[in-house]
């Protein structure tokens, strides 16, 4: 962990200046990401280089938002503080983590708290309704929803995976009976992309219950089903919502109205095609350029100054981090332990794939986040709370020499 505080520091350094809150807030940061490691049962052992990877991208994006936008970045640095206290307050509770699987539907009771809530309450923002303003804070609902249905899927399905994968397909009775509350993740997908009009999001719901219910059932008729289904939703969504049909004209046609709705998109290649290899350098570029590039284009912004090599780099910490993840549940002897592993290592590797997919254009753009680098509280609060919820389950008993 030190030396991914370390790199973290070197990172920050080279912000511009005034851009990066007073010294004492970087103090603050270090201090937090080091008790966070530092307060740990002293029986046992933990695979430390996951929340030093979750360290060493925040910092990558913060220096980022602050190249970009040196008011976004003060508030990531608050909303960062934030996520690091949360996930060491966090701490205690999450080592008792397998007591979670006897709330499973709280965690569905949560997710239509939040849902409801975003329905009343909910501001609507570039075509999408997802954010819940209290003041001068935004909130984002679904990066805790995302997490709720996780906990609720792993805990269903550790009770019931032997049941639906002997179920026979042709058994309508036994499926409804045994599936029914599993598609309460598929409907969370469902109302995301109909009621609050995102597809990306919708499309992480589902790429995370289909890979679930098949890791726990190997039942691959369901997954088929579930994605046909979505297949028809996403179909109707695009033919009754403009926002959502611009966002596929522009992925189709990126340079058809290369000054009106695929402004965005257009300039956003242009950056990934100036970073060439090697790139421009921190700070030489001009992302700027690309509107909303802080959110939807860091990755693009990233790609120009430091080239693809050091795109690759970036995608292969989030690779080893989820890797590291999916290790966490094979290590450990039930089921529950390693559906939930799976389940989280699920939601953060697709949630990476689909935005930067959409970056380079071979999905959709989304209005979802990088993890930890674009700037967004929401975000980064749920996904310290999912690094620091896995560092938990990665403890093994510490041997006495």
């Amino acid at each position: 962990m030190s030396v991914a505080l370390a790199v973290a520091a070197l990172t920050l350094s080279f912000a511009p200046a005034g851009a990066i809150g007073p010294p004492w807030m970087l103090v603050a940061l270090g201090v937090l990401a080091m008790a966070w490691v530092l307060w740990q049962p002293a029986t046992s052992v933990r695979d430390d280089v996951i929340p030093a990877l979750a360290v060493v991208l925040a910092a990558l994006g913060l220096a980022m938002v602050a190249r970009l936008s040196p008011d976004l970045a003060r508030r990531q640095q608050l909303w960062l503080l934030l996520s690091l206290g949360l996930a060491l307050v966090a701490g205690p509770a999450f080592t008792q983590f397998r007591r979670f699987a006897a709330f499973k539907y709280l965690w569905v009771v949560a997710s239509l708290a939040l849902f409801g809530l975003l329905i009343l309450f909910g501001v609507e923002i570039n075509g999408a309704r997802l954010w819940i303003k209290v003041g001068p804070v935004q909130y984002e609902p679904i990066e805790l929803i995302k997490l709720c249905i996780v906990l609720f899927l792993a805990a269903y399905l550790a009770e019931m995976a032997d049941v639906i994968g002997a179920a026979r397909a042709w058994s309508l009775r036994a499926n409804l009976k045994y599936l029914g509350p599993l598609f309460i993740g598929w409907g969370a997908s469902m109302a995301i992309l109909v009621v609050q009009r995102d597809l990306g999001m919708a499309t992480l719901l589902l790429a995370t219950f289909a890979t679930l219910l098949f890791v726990a059932t190997r039942r691959i008729d369901i997954v088929v089903f579930g994605a046909l289904l979505f297949a028809a939703g996403a179909f109707w969504s695009v033919h009754h919502y403009p926002y959502v049909q611009t966002r596929i004209a522009v992925w189709f046609h990126p340079f058809a109205d290369p000054l009106g709705a695929g402004y965005q998109s257009s300039q956003a290649y242009y950056s990934l095609a100036a970073g060439g290899l090697a790139g421009t350098g921190y700070r030489l570029g001009h992302p700027q350029f690309i509107p909303d590039v802080p959110t939807d284009y860091v990755y693009a912004a990233l790609a120009e100054e430091f080239g693809l090599i050091g795109a690759i780099v970036v995608l292969a910490i989030f690779l080893d981090l989820v890797r590291r993840i999916l290790a966490t549940g094979l290590e450990q002897p039930d089921l529950y332990t390693k559906l939930l592993a799976t389940g989280l290592g699920a939601t953060l590797g697709f949630q990476v794939v689909i935005i930067v997919a959409g970056v380079i254009g071979l999905l959709p753009l989304t209005g979802i986040t990088l993890p930890f680098i674009s700037y967004g509280g929401s975000s980064l609060v749920a996904n310290f709370l999912l690094v620091a919820l896995v560092w938990a389950m990665s403890a093994r008993p510490r041997r006495i020499a």
